[in-house]
C-alpha cells in the first residue's frame, strides 16, 4: 500500500546516506553554520524599497541584499507549493507529487528526500514555524518531511491573521497575535533554545497572501497614501489591494529586523546563513519593475523573486550575481555551504551555486530553467525567455516581453521549443503517475481530514471559493454527504470525530460515519452555533474568507482494514431545517 513499507525505514536509510565533512571550498571556516531560511508568500519582486518601490521602506531584507549575495535572476514557480517542493527538494515540482495548491495536489510525496530530512540527518535541530502547504496527514505532514518541530498551518491559506487556530506538532492550538509576528517569536525562541546546537529554521510567512489583514500601526501610514511607481498599466492596479500589501510588506520587514537582531544578540551572525526569497509573483497587479505577469503566471512577473544569501565573514557582501538560478538550486548550495557531503537519492534539477560567490571563478554554463503550470511550459536562459505560446523575448532589452524576436534568433528559438516540449512531457508523465492518491490515516495516531481534501454531495457546499480553509455549510438534507478517498495504514480500532457547528433547531440529528463495512453514529445533542470571526483589520472588502470556531463531538468507533476505502459523513433524524456545518473529520487509531 502508499508508503507503507518505506515509512518506517525511510530516516534510517537516508541518515547512511549522509558523509558530515569539513566543505572543501570553506576549509578554515570552523564549525558548520546554522542556516535560517525566510519564504514570503505572494510577495512579488517589487515589493522592496531595494528594487526601487519608493512607496514602502523594507530597511531590515535591504541589508541582506547590502550584506550578502544579490541572485539578480531567481526563478520560482507561479503559485505556492510548487515553489515549496523545488525548495525541499531540489527537483521540479511536477516529479515531487506536486500539481497544485488544494485538495490534496499540493501533497509532496513521502519517498522525497526534504532539505529538513538533509539537515536533521547532519546532527541539526530543525523547526518551521509558518505556511507549510505540501500535505497535511501524516506521512506527507511536516513532522514527518524531516522538521523536529512544527508550528502553523498545513494548507494553502488562512483566513484570519489574528490569534486563529494553529497547529503545533499535531495538536491544534490558538495562535498568539498577528500570525506573522506570532511566527517570527516562535522561530527566535527555536534560535534562542537551539542556540548551542545547529539549527536550520524555515521561516514560511503565511503574507501578503490574502486575507489583505495587518494592524493599524502598519496600516495608518497607507491608507490614503498616493502610490508612486505603479503597476506598468495603472488602470489595472487595485490600490486598496496595493496599500494592504505595503503594508503588509513593512510587517514582514518588521519581523525579519527582529529575527536579524536576535541573531545578532546572540552573536550568532558570523555562524549563520540567511536566505530571504519569495513564492511567486505579486498577487495582484502592482509595481514589479515592469515585468509582465503576476501570481499565477508563468511569464518573468509570475516567476522572478529577489533572493538574498548572507553569511558574514564567509560570503562577500555586495556580490550581485547575474546568471539564472531558481528556488531549485538552494537545497544543493546550503548544503555545499554546510559541509554536508550527501548522494541525493534521487535526481535532483538544482545546481549548486557556490562557485557563483567565488569572485575568481570562470565561465558558469548556460542553462535553460522550464517553469510549468499545467500543460503550458516557458523555457528561460540568461537572456531569453520562450513563453508557453512561443514567443521568444531578449529580457535583457525587454523585460516586459513585449517584442517578439523569435525570427532574429530562428535556431536558439527551434532549440528551446524542443526541450520545452520534451520537458513537458516528462512532466505530464510525473503528473499521471500522482493522480490517484487517497488521503492517508493511521500512520500516526491522530489524522484529520479537513473540508479542503472532502468531496461534498447533494446540497452541501463549502464556504468559500477556495477549498483552502473551507469549512462545509448548507447541509439541509439527510440524504446529502461527504465523501473523503482514505488510504488506511495499519488495521485496527478508529474514533471519528467531527468537527461540528449547530444551530439550535437543528440539535437531535443524527451524524454517522462509514467506511469499509463498519459504521458509527451519534446525536448531536449540543448547540453550538458561534458567529463568524469578525475582520475588522481586512483592508479590502468582499472578502471570500470565512473562519469560526467549532466542537467536537465523537462519533463513536470503527474497525478498519488497511488498505483503500472512501469515509463518508452521513446523516439521519433530522430535527430542524438543517444539518450541520463541518470543518474536519478526525480518524484516531486507538492502540
Amino acid at each position: 500500500m502508499l508508503f507503507r513499507t518505506f515509512a518506517h525505514s525511510k530516516f534510517a536509510f537516508f541518515a547512511a546516506l549522509l558523509v558530515l565533512s569539513t566543505p572543501p571550498c570553506l576549509a578554515d571556516a570552523g564549525a558548520r553554520p546554522n542556516v535560517v531560511v525566510i519564504l514570503t508568500d505572494d510577495q512579488g519582486w517589487g515589493d522592496l524599497s531595494v528594487h526601487g518601490n519608493r512607496n514602502l521602506s523594507t530597511p531590515h531584507i535591504d541589508s541582506l541584499a547590502r550584506d550578502g549575495v544579490t541572485l539578480e535572476q531567481f526563478l520560482v514557480c507561479s503559485v505556492c507549493a510548487p515553489t515549496r517542493a523545488e525548495f525541499l527538494t531540489g527537483r521540479y515540482y511536477p516529479r515531487t507529487g506536486v500539481s497544485g495548491v488544494s485538495t490534496g495536489q499540493e501533497r509532496l510525496n513521502p519517498d522525497e528526500f526534504t532539505i529538513g530530512e538533509l539537515f536533521q540527518d547532519a546532527g541539526y535541530a530543525t523547526g518551521i514555524f509558518g505556511k507549510w502547504h505540501n500535505g497535511t496527514q501524516p506521512p506527507y505532514h511536516p513532522n514527518d518531511q524531516g522538521f523536529d518541530e512544527f508550528y502553523g498551518f498545513t494548507s494553502g491559506h488562512w483566513g484570519h491573521y489574528f490569534s486563529p487556530p494553529l497547529e503545533h506538532n499535531g495538536t491544534m492550538v490558538r495562535g498568539n497575535g498577528y500570525v506573522a509576528d506570532d511566527f517570527t517569536d516562535h522561530a527566535i525562541e527555536f534560535i534562542r533554545k537551539h542556540r548551542e546546537q545547529k539549527f536550520f529554521c524555515y521561516l514560511p510567512f503565511n503574507t501578503p497572501h490574502s486575507p489583505m489583514m495587518v494592524d493599524d500601526r502598519f496600516y495608518d501610514k497607507f491608507e490614503d497614501a498616493a502610490i508612486d511607481p505603479r503597476h506598468r498599466d495603472p488602470q489595472r492596479e487595485d490600490l486598496a489591494m496595493t496599500r494592504a500589501a505595503l503594508a503588509m510588506c513593512e510587517n514582514i520587514d518588521w519581523n525579519v529586523g527582529r529575527l536579524l537582531s536576535e541573531i545578532e544578540g546572540l552573536h550568532l551572525s558570523e555562524q549563520t546563513i540567511v536566505v530571504f526569497f519569495c513564492d511567486n509573483g505579486p498577487n495582484s497587479y502592482r509595481f514589479n519593475g515592469g515585468m509582465k505577469g503576476k501570481k499565477g503566471s508563468i511569464d518573468e512577473g509570475g516567476v522572478r523573486s529577489p533572493c538574498f544569501i548572507r553569511w558574514p565573514g564567509q560570503i562577500d557582501g555586495g556580490q550581485r550575481i547575474e546568471h539564472l538560478t531558481a528556488a531549485l538550486d538552494l537545497m544543493p548550495t546550503l548544503a555545499e555551504l554546510a559541509g554536508i557531503d550527501w548522494q541525493p537519492p534521487k535526481p535532483i534539477d538544482g545546481k549548486n551555486l557556490l562557485p557563483l560567490f567565488r569572485r575568481s571563478q570562470g565561465a558558469w554554463p548556460e542553462r535553460t530553467i522550464f517553469s510549468i503550470r499545467g500543460n503550458q511550459i516557458s523555457a528561460r536562459t540568461d537572456r531569453f525567455r520562450l513563453d508557453a505560446k512561443g514567443h521568444l523575448f531578449d529580457l535583457r532589452q525587454d523585460l516586459g516581453q513585449t517584442t517578439d524576436v523569435a525570427s532574429r534568433h530562428p535556431d536558439l528559438t527551434t532549440r528551446l521549443k524542443k526541450q520545452a516540449a520534451e520537458f513537458g512531457e516528462s512532466m505530464r508523465q510525473a503528473f499521471d503517475a500522482n493522480t490517484d492518491r487517497p488521503f492517508t490515516v493511521g500512520y500516526r495516531a491522530k489524522t484529520r481530514l479537513p473540508a479542503r481534501d472532502g468531496t461534498p454531495h447533494g446540497s452541501i457546499r463549502r464556504s468559500s471559493k477556495a477549498p483552502n480553509n473551507s469549512f462545509f455549510v448548507n447541509w439541509v438534507d439527510a440524504s446529502d454527504h461527504i465523501d473523503w478517498p482514505i488510504d488506511i495504514g495499519q488495521t485496527g480500532l478508529y474514533e471519528a470525530v467531527v468537527h461540528y457547528t449547530c444551530a439550535p433547531s437543528n440539535v437531535g440529528v443524527r451524524i454517522g460515519a462509514a467506511a469499509n463495512d463498519a459504521s458509527t453514529s451519534a446525536l448531536v445533542s449540543v448547540a453550538f452555533d458561534p458567529p463568524l470571526y469578525a475582520k475588522p483589520k481586512e483592508r479590502v472588502k468582499e472578502s471570500h474568507y470565512f473562519v469560526k470556531d467549532f466542537r467536537a463531538l465523537s462519533l463513536g468507533t470503527l474497525n478498519l482494514t488497511q488498505g483503500r476505502t472512501t469515509l463518508r459523513l452521513f446523516a439521519s433524524e433530522p430535527q430542524g431545517p438543517g444539518i450541520i456545518d463541518v470543518h474536519s473529520v478526525e480518524l484516531n487509531r486507538i492502540d
